[in-house]
C-alpha cells in the first residue's frame, strides 16, 4: 500500500497542527474545518478501512476519542462533538471530532477550496493541546 498523506504526517514529512500524540494514535486538526476545533484521529499504523483495524487498535482508537471529545468541547463551546468515520477521501483510518451546535452543523460541507488559514488552526491547536499524557 502506498504510503498516506497521514502516513507523511506521522513521519514529520508533512507540517500538522496537533494536539494529542501517544505511541498507538496522532490527533491533529483538519486544515478544512467543517467548524474550528475539527479535528481528525488516526492510528499510527495505516490501515485503509476501519472495520479491518485489529480488535485492539479500534477500541483503543475510540478511548482516545472519548479523551479528546471533552477536551473540543470545553475549548470551542460547542454543545456536542460529533463523529464522522466515511473512509473516503484519506486510505487511512481517521476519525473526524467535530464541534457541533445543530443537526445542521454535521451537514455543513467543508470548504475545500480555500487555502488553510493557518495561523488560526495554530491558535485552536493551542487551545487544544494535551499537555498531562
Amino acid at each position: 500500500m502506498q504510503e498516506s498523506v497521514f502516513t507523511k504526517i506521522i513521519k514529520g514529512e508533512i507540517p500538522a497542527h496537533k494536539i494529542y500524540e501517544d505511541d498507538k494514535t496522532l490527533a491533529f486538526l483538519d486544515i478544512h474545518p467543517q467548524f474550528p476545533g475539527h479535528t481528525l484521529l488516526i492510528p499510527k499504523e495505516q490501515v485503509d478501512y476501519i472495520w479491518d483495524l485489529d480488535d485492539s487498535t479500534y477500541h483503543y482508537l475510540w478511548d482516545i476519542a472519548k479523551k479528546i471529545a471533552p477536551k473540543i468541547k470545553e475549548a470551542t463551546g460547542c454543545q456536542r462533538v460529533g463523529i464522522a468515520v466515511e473512509g473516503f477521501g484519506v486510505p487511512h483510518v481517521h476519525i473526524h471530532l467535530i464541534p457541533l451546535n445543530h443537526i445542521k452543523d454535521f451537514k455543513m460541507p467543508q470548504d475545500l477550496e480555500s487555502p488553510p488559514d493557518h495561523k488560526a488552526l495554530a491558535e485552536m491547536a493551542q487551545k487544544l493541546q494535551f499537555t498531562d499524557d
